[in-house]
């Protein structure tokens, strides 16, 4: 698993998470963007530093506030509540018998340069406590209901119990710990043999043909390849969808929702020969999707344009290409609870009524793509959600619906806890010839 690097430039990562954090806390804007929105004149090193502090803080704010919030008369100011959290994360993280020192010192004096020194002695004392009640916590009892486990494992309450009704104690115990660990990176090798020489160092095997575990500390080799395009950074689980759908050389294959394109490069990879059309909404993921495509050894098109209405307004005509394809992968938009290590506030995002509207959408799209297929055509649903409502909910709609026009031939559902990487769902579904 990837540590955060530790710079030795004049750069301090802390004061700059906080300042993100205060923006997370009060304008609820996605931290994959506040991330994005750093300035490109940062190093490497400082900014994976920022995203370790801020991931960290936000993974773990219901466990920390639980212990903060009934030592104060009234709610903190925000930057305020974001150094509590910092804080908080670092103790959590641990060390060694100065670390807790170290860590109300470096708070103080913090919240001096970001808020006052009035303040500074308020967070002087409540850390102090913030890390004494941490230390004196121990994990839930075997049966502990959903409150004390949503607060140790700072998840909402309703998503826990939720997530029991499906999966029973004992997977969502591991989910849970599983959700609070920072995520490895892997790659997925995209040219024949697997790293060698030197690069074989920098890669750790496996359980999953293709993909390789980043280690640390040759981060620049990592971006050479991939430059170079003999990798792709992916999760092993992305590889349920393209396997399951099967694309073959000479095929005409759609990707149907497209952005941010790693299932489409895959599906031309797979390939060797043919044309892959890759089609997604027109907006801010385009230029990614873009850049993703340019990798690709074979024939790829992009169509921006909605999967909903594509087919009324004959964008594909327009762009002189098939009305009906030889596979189809959707992969839709949905809840992300599959891969919370990576997207660390979607649970605090996540509303109850969520699923059953992904649900409706999803089955929506569903339908228009596969009017996409050809007769006989494969057509692959895919999530990374791990929730049935938005799997096997919406696929026994569509069958339902469809009345014989498609037959389900196979289906993937991979849990972290299970299967050691990120959750997602896939299924095959066959068109009929007549």
């Amino acid at each position: 698993m990837m540590k955060p690097p530790k710079s030795t430039a004049p750069f301090d990562a802390w004061p700059v998470a906080a300042e993100l954090l205060v923006r997370w806390l009060e304008n609820q804007e996605r931290v994959d963007a506040l991330l994005d929105g750093l300035p490109r004149s940062l190093g490497r090193a400082e900014r994976a530093r920022c995203q370790y502090l801020l991931f960290g803080a936000v993974r773990h704010l219901g466990r920390i506030e639980a212990v903060f919030a009934p030592l104060l008369a009234r709610p903190p100011r925000t930057i305020i509540k974001a150094v509590f959290l910092l804080a908080g994360y670092e103790l959590l993280e641990g060390g060694d018998e100065g670390h807790t020192a170290r860590v109300v010192h470096h708070a103080v004096e913090q919240t001096k340069a970001l808020a006052s020194l009035p303040e500074s002695k308020m967070v002087n004392a409540v850390v102090r406590k913030i890390a004494g009640a941490l230390a004196a916590q121990t994990e839930p009892a075997k049966l502990a209901g959903a409150a004390e486990l949503a607060a140790y494992h700072s998840h909402p309450e309703w998503l826990v119990k939720r997530w029991l009704a499906q999966s029973g104690a004992s997977g969502v115990r591991a989910l849970l710990d599983w959700n609070q660990k920072p995520a490895p990176v892997y790659a997925r090798w995209r040219t024949t043999g697997g790293p060698s020489g030197e690069d074989a160092a920098i890669f750790a095997a496996t359980p999953w043909e293709g993909f390789y575990e980043v280690k640390s500390g040759a981060w620049s080799r990592v971006e050479a390849l991939i430059a170079e395009g003999a990798v792709f950074l992916q999760d092993p689980a992305t590889r349920h969808a393209v396997e399951l759908l099967a694309p073959k050389a000479g095929e005409t294959v759609l990707d149907a929702c497209a952005a941010p394109g790693g299932k489409s490069l895959a599906i031309a990879d797979a390939m060797g020969a043919g044309r892959v059309v890759a089609m997604d909404l027109p907006g801010p993921r385009i230029e990614r999707l873009k850049q993703n495509l340019a990798r690709a050894k074979i024939d790829v098109a992009l169509v921006q344009a909605d999967v909903l209405q594509v087919e009324r307004l004959g964008v594909l005509a327009e762009c002189n290409l098939p009305k009906a394809y030889d596979a189809v992968l959707l992969d839709v938009p949905c809840s992300n609870t599959g891969v919370m290590r990576h997207r660390v506030d979607v649970k605090w995002r996540l509303q109850v009524a969520d699923f059953a509207k992904h649900a409706r959408q999803q089955g929506d799209l569903l339908s228009a793509a596969a009017r996409l297929v050809a007769p006989g055509g494969r057509l692959v649903y895919s999530t990374c959600s791990l929730d049935a409502e938005e799997n096997e909910g919406v696929i026994n709609l569509f069958l339902e619906k469809t009345r014989g026009r498609f037959t389900l031939e196979a289906q993937r559902i991979s849990r972290p806890w299970v299967d050691g990487h990120d959750g997602a769902a896939a299924f095959l579904l066959r068109k009929a010839t007549g």
